[in-house]
């Protein structure tokens, strides 16, 4: 009981903390928003048009929006409110402003192509025009009743594809800011552990009838507690608000339980280390952040060289990165990430043994 009252203390402690309740809730959320809407979001492009959209009026695949001048069309493009703008004025040749980035590239060619069909289509028109004598309207239509059999384009993946068909960029970053922010919040919690011994809230409790391996395997609960409700929210958040999909749900949730305890250990650990606050939120953010670049939660896996591939390997978050991408991408199931459970619960094993201990002679000498 007491056990448990120590771990609730904790996790209401990170409750009560408003900053760290924006790192705890709204940030990982708003990482996986971004990276998702950058690397494959759902959004449909926008162009705007001065002077009328003709045939790019007929593309599924962009939105059209009209402006009233240049200089209002300009002010939007250079601003980002749309990626490219098309300017039609009269007898003037078409003139296309795109931004710099790559949807900017991808509208660029599209509009490009469609302007070219639709000046083949005029040149066809006034072809049929000038040889049978027809009014340039209804040459236009002779054009347009003629059907040309299609070109079928057959696409097929050499190997294994990278990223299986329908995965969004929501899919891929979410796995990445799970990891990364139940790590990082884990040991930068531990703060709490060290304020408890600075305040002599830890001798108290030792004045009581309540034992040093009561107070370690409370402040344990605690860290795991913490680092469990963090990835409940990016696991449940991410699939309500963004449709991610997590593959089998027993593979996911062991994942999730033993990276917990791994970040758990790693927060009883630095927080049984560290002398002052400064210190463990120092600590905690170069190395949450430096484990999560070399575990593959920066750049995925697939584009590490075999060098930093072992190095990844090395590290909890290489071995959970590749277990949730094992659910996500491959279609495994909780037998396929049995070796990545095993060795995160090994991780977990000897950070905790060695936080335990050290955490004990703290609080006892």
């Amino acid at each position: 009981m007491k056990v448990l009252s120590i771990g609730w203390m904790n996790v209401h402690r990170a409750l009560r903390d408003r900053t760290g309740l924006f790192f705890l809730v709204a940030l990982p959320l708003m990482l996986v928003f971004i990276i998702g809407a950058a690397f494959g979001g759902a959004t449909t492009p926008v162009v705007g048009v001065v002077g009328g959209a003709g045939a790019l009026s007929a593309e599924s695949a962009v939105q059209v929006r009209d402006f009233p001048d240049e200089p209002a069309l300009r002010t939007a493009v250079e601003h980002g409110e749309i990626s490219a703008g098309l300017v039609r004025t009269g007898d003037d040749t078409p003139r296309l402003l795109v931004r710099a980035d790559r949807t900017g590239q991808q509208l660029r060619m599209l509009v490009t192509t469609s302007l070219t069909r639709e000046a083949n289509r005029i040149a066809a028109g006034e072809f049929v025009s000038a040889h049978t004598g027809l009014d340039r309207t209804t040459a236009l239509s002779v054009v347009d009743s003629v059907q040309v059999s299609p070109v079928e384009l057959r696409v097929s993946t050499a190997g294994r594809a990278l990223f299986p068909e329908g995965y969004s960029g929501f899919d891929l970053g979410a796995a990445n800011q799970l990891i990364v922010f139940t790590f990082l919040n884990s040991l930068t919690t531990a703060a709490f552990l060290v304020e408890t011994r600075r305040l002599g809230v830890t001798r108290r409790m030792l004045a009581t009838p309540t034992s040093a391996r009561v107070i370690v395997a409370g402040e344990a609960l605690g860290r795991v507690a913490i680092a469990l409700l963090q990835g409940l929210i990016v696991l449940v958040g991410s699939a309500l608000l963004f449709g991610v999909r997590w593959g089998d749900p027993f593979g996911a949730a062991a994942l999730l339980c033993a990276f917990a305890l791994v970040s758990g250990g790693a927060g009883l650990l630095l927080g049984a280390v560290c002398r002052t606050q400064q210190q463990t939120t120092g600590a905690g953010i170069l190395l949450g952040l430096s484990l999560a670049a070399f575990g593959g939660c920066m750049v995925p896996l697939e584009f590490f060289s075999p060098v930093l591939r072992k190095v990844a390997f090395a590290t909890p978050h290489g071995w959970a990165n590749d277990g949730f991408s094992a659910l996500t991408r491959r279609g495994g199931d909780l037998f396929t990430v049995a070796p990545h459970l095993a060795v995160l619960v090994g991780f977990a094993a000897v950070l905790f043994s060695l936080g335990a201990w050290t955490l004990r002679r703290a609080v006892t000498r």
